[in-house]
């Protein structure tokens, strides 16, 4: 009785010893030492720790926000560049053992931060390492590992076929395993869907390292739940299997701008009408930035109009002058592509860009960035549009991206996947601040061009709740500090509306401790 005594009250205190994060990153190396590892690749080997001469590299090399590059920003305790799912499962019980957390990150374009920055200690299960790509032709699949990024994707498609091809990200350095998390948008969205709607299996890593290598064995609900409720709050996503959707051997793109004085205002008039419900072959996007007037000192507002056709350009402008007259569109605007020529395009390159430019894994060309996000369901008014443009020119700084919904977007059922922006949605807005000069002062003006813009955009957005698009990640509609259900909800019904009560109730079977949480996870039901 006395030996029992003496055992339970040191696991007593083992149990409270470990309550307190350990915040010694030598003591992580070394928890890392007693996992079970791979003598060919040892734990501890893919492990950077502060006096690691690599450490800062290796955690600046995947930020691309400088807003959280700052010699002021919490850095992790450790960065786990797991090559192997035996990594991943020693850092995970590196996790349990020590009370850290684990923020994983792919390509690091959390627009907020928090697959690499937290306000408690904890490492960074780095997946970068993990790029595999299996593409089968025959079958019009491929697996693609959470490590990879869109780039290296539509690469390796088009390495094997010039008429298969992927919805996804513009932006070509994102990583697999967040993108697709949140959903995942692109240019053939109108043709086939979010990249969510293209996904057929998975594989994913529990807080207890138990490893599911397909959709049967992790079950039908955690499928779903990571297929845009953000993979993050779930487990580690090991990648995603994938079904390829057909493309043109030609595809048409094009870029037409024009300025309040050339007609812009009756242009977006008939383009909030037109670009939803025509031919979903087509997706033109709406930008609108400030240029300088014609006057010294003076701005206005310009806006470009950017398409892509899946087909020639005769057909391209078959379409545009029956739907899009006014528009106006030439031959001499429209250059004929393949499609993955068009990936190069929409990613901003030159036209004529060798497409080896899609494997270049980091961003080169950093910045201070925010962004927010809006969906509208009705069009707004001509004197709406003017208020905006003035607002524009007032707030300075903040560019506008319209993206068209409609196609097959509105026929995906709202409850298919987490993202439960479908039918009714005209278009979403992206608001995108960037700026170069660093400085807390500087941040904070600019942040506050970009929430005054969003507060000034209430009256012609969603409303009840205001949606957003998780891809778009936002801290200002919402953050968790103690992971309350009441807390998750504020943010989750914006980005989930109904789908947030079933993510929920996936997250309090498979994760009831709520090992995975973040600022902006989803929380369990107590």
């Amino acid at each position: 009785m006395e030996k029992l005594l003496v055992i339970s009250l040191l696991l007593i205190l083992n149990s409270v010893a470990t309550s307190q994060p350990v915040t010694d990153p030598v003591a992580f190396l070394r928890c890392l030492e007693r996992q079970p590892t791979d003598p060919a690749s040892p734990n501890s080997a893919v492990a950077y720790i502060p006096t690691n001469s690599s450490f800062t590299t290796v955690l600046r090399s995947r930020i691309p926000n400088l807003r959280f590059d700052k010699p002021t920003t919490p850095k992790p305790l450790a960065i786990v560049a797991a090559a192997t799912w035996t990594h991943i499962q020693a850092a995970l019980g590196c996790a349990r053992e020590l009370s850290l957390q684990v923020r994983i990150r792919s390509g690091g374009h959390d627009f907020e931060g928090l697959s690499y920055t937290s306000t408690v200690p904890f490492f960074v299960l780095d997946m970068f390492s993990f790029r595999n790509i299996d593409v089968n032709v025959t079958d019009r699949t491929a697996w693609v590992d959470a490590g990879v990024t869109t780039g290296e994707l539509y690469y390796r498609i088009a390495e094997k076929s010039n008429v298969l091809g992927f919805p996804a990200g513009l932006c070509t350095t994102l990583g697999v395993g967040g993108h697709f998390s949140g959903g995942g948008y692109g240019t053939m969205m109108r043709k086939y869907g979010l990249s969510v709607d293209n996904v057929v299996g998975s594989g994913i890593v529990d807080s207890n390292g138990n490893i599911f290598t397909d959709r049967v064995s992790m079950g039908e609900d955690s499928f779903w739940a990571i297929r845009g409720g953000g993979a993050a709050s779930f487990g580690v996503v090991l990648g995603y299997k994938i079904r390829l959707v057909p493309v043109p051997e030609k595809v048409t793109v094009f870029t037409v701008r024009r300025t309040v004085g050339e007609g812009a205002v009756d242009l977006i008039m008939k383009w909030q009408s037109f670009a939803h419900s025509t031919d979903r072959n087509l997706f033109v996007r709406l930008t609108l930035t400030l240029v300088n007037g014609t006057k010294a000192g003076e701005k206005m507002v310009l806006a470009s109009f950017i398409g892509m056709y899946l087909g020639p350009s005769d057909k391209t402008l078959n379409v545009m002058n029956r739907d899009f007259p006014e528009l106006n569109l030439k031959k001499t605007d429209c250059t004929e592509m393949r499609w993955i020529e068009s990936v190069v395009f929409w990613a901003g390159y030159p036209i004529s860009t060798p497409i080896s430019v899609l494997l270049n894994r980091t961003v080169t060309t950093k910045a201070f960035h925010k962004r927010k996000s809006d969906y509208v369901k009705r069009p707004i008014s001509r004197t709406g549009l003017g208020l905006i443009f003035k607002k524009l020119v007032e707030v300075e700084n903040v560019r506008m991206y319209f993206n068209p919904y409609g196609g097959r977007m509105g026929e995906i059922p709202s409850s298919r996947t987490p993202f439960p922006h479908r039918a009714g949605n005209l278009y979403k807005i992206e608001y995108l601040v960037s700026w170069l000069e660093a400085g807390d002062d500087v941040e904070k003006n600019q942040l506050a061009r970009a929430r005054e813009m969003y507060e000034f955009m209430s009256p012609y957005v969603s409303k009840n709740p205001r949606e957003a698009f998780f891809n778009y990640r936002d801290l200002d509609i919402g953050s968790s500090v103690n992971s309350t259900y009441e807390e998750g909800k504020v943010y989750g019904v914006k980005y989930f509306k109904d789908n947030f009560e079933r993510l929920v109730d996936i997250k309090t079977l498979i994760d009831s401790e709520n090992f995975w949480k973040n600022e902006q996870g989803v929380p369990v039901r107590r």
